[in-house]
């Protein structure tokens, strides 16, 4: 993974303790969401207890993606009107998701009262699974931080489009200043061609090298995969339905399912000394 070895924060977790994986980036349109879903679906396909939970409050979007309707919603969990596993929901591609609701736009401030319910919320699901992803909003929003802020990981979505690479960079930053991410996994979504993603996180780690490191500062990037521009995405989000399901083969579900492996790897990795005295979690 961009020729480094991976040191991971907080992988892998203690047997039962769900590992959170944010998946978020630096703007918006370039397939975070697509890439979330999908990839929930390859890691159920490894065997894994998946619950994707939609944390893009203010636009929440996963539930068209899915084409899925919940009677409840994170908004009812908030307000009482419904328990968490009232509103979380069995997806046909073999893993759980818990919809945030759309136009949630009394969540686009970060109140102290959001925070708590958001933090109760997922700790009352990690006994549950193997891996939540959330799939954060876009940017560097409050809301958005504070999502990240609550993952052990951080996977940060990309394009090798020069304004994908400046925001990447500019969240990358952020998450490096405010959380002390030291180590923050990368794919690149659209790639042209191989070697697309390789080439993407050196040039990023190149600019963190330059700019950010130093001073006891030492941010690295770790790629985890690219998925190649394929009409067949495009396709299958219109039809609403995912494409590592449905068109396996298709070179964009083939790097997602490669993505999956490799976080699996990490999640059963025995981390290198140095790590914070994790240890490999019993499958």
């Amino acid at each position: 993974m961009a020729g480094r070895e991976f040191i991971p924060s907080s992988f892998p977790q203690q047997h039962g303790q769900a590992v959170v994986l944010a998946v978020t980036s630096g703007k918006g349109g370039v397939g975070k969401t697509v890439v979330s879903a999908n990839l929930a679906a390859a890691l159920a396909a490894q065997g894994q207890r998946v619950l994707v939970l939609d944390a893009d409050l203010g636009l929440a979007n996963l539930d068209v993606l899915l084409n899925l309707y919940s009677r409840a919603t994170l908004h009812d969990v908030f307000t009482g009107k419904a328990t968490v596993e009232q509103a979380v929901i069995q997806v046909a591609d073999g893993f759980d998701a818990l919809l945030a609701g759309s136009g949630m736009v009394e969540y686009s401030r970060l109140t102290t009262e959001v925070r708590e319910r958001f933090h109760q919320t997922l700790q009352s699901l990690i006994p549950s699974y193997d891996v939540v992803i959330l799939d954060t909003g876009a940017g560097i929003s409050d809301v958005v931080l504070y999502a990240i802020g609550l993952a052990d990981e951080v996977l940060v979505v990309a394009t090798p489009e020069p304004t994908s690479l400046t925001d990447a960079y500019a969240t990358i930053k952020v998450l490096a200043g405010q959380q002390n991410r030291q180590n923050l996994l990368v794919a690149v979504n659209q790639a042209g061609k191989p070697g697309d993603g390789a080439m993407v996180v050196a040039q990023l780690q190149r600019v963190l090298d330059r700019f950010v490191n130093g001073a006891g500062t030492d941010v690295r990037l770790f790629e985890v995969g690219e998925v190649s521009f394929d009409p067949l995405v495009r396709e299958s989000v219109q039809r609403r339905h995912l494409l590592v399901s449905h068109a396996p083969q298709a070179p964009a579900a083939r790097g997602i399912a490669l993505m999956a492996r490799r976080l699996m790897a990490l999640l059963h990795d025995t981390p290198a000394q140095g790590a914070g005295g994790s240890r490999p979690r019993t499958p």
